[in-house]
């Protein structure tokens, strides 16, 4: 059902995106919005391009330290579809490509990643382990010695 969805949102950006262009290009000329267009998504890569180093090198860096990129892995995955969005002509993908490109809109883009999309896709894999929801039902098998209060802890030596 989420898939249908997504792809209804993905087939309905060209959609938005020409039904913008087209009054835009009829108000300010035509030869004006594929210059605005060419520019925006020229800008856009050289931004793309300077956030990737940048979230290269901190990958890198906490590597060294022994830590995990994993914001900075999510970081990366969104530069990547802020390139995309960039290339594509259009007002409503270049918004979207300069929220993802841009540091302080990707933070909040990359926290709602993880809680939504990241985190459940996790737990699907791991039944709950990540989010930490783990249900244990049942009870103990019959194999299980229950001991007495005064059987807990060190066996003595006179027993």
């Amino acid at each position: 059902m989420k898939a249908r969805w997504v792809i209804v949102g993905l087939l309905s950006i060209p959609l938005v995106d020409t039904l913008l262009l087209v009054p835009i290009a009829t108000a300010i000329g035509l030869l004006t919005t594929v210059l605005i267009v060419v520019l925006t998504g020229l800008f856009g890569m050289v931004l793309v391009r300077a956030e990737g180093r940048t979230t290269i090198q901190r990958i890198q860096q906490k590597i060294a330290r022994g830590t995990l990129p994993t914001n900075e892995l999510i970081d990366g995955g969104l530069l990547i579809a802020a390139g995309a969005f960039l290339l594509t002509p259009g007002i409503v993908t270049d918004i979207i490509g300069f929220a993802s490109a841009i540091p302080v809109t990707r933070y909040p883009i990359r926290i709602l990643t993880k809680r939504y999309i990241v985190t459940p896709i996790l737990d699907r894999r791991t039944n709950d382990f990540i989010s930490g929801n783990i249900y244990i039902d049942g009870f103990p098998d019959e194999d299980t010695v229950n001991l007495d209060p005064e059987e807990y802890g060190r066996p003595d030596e006179d027993r």
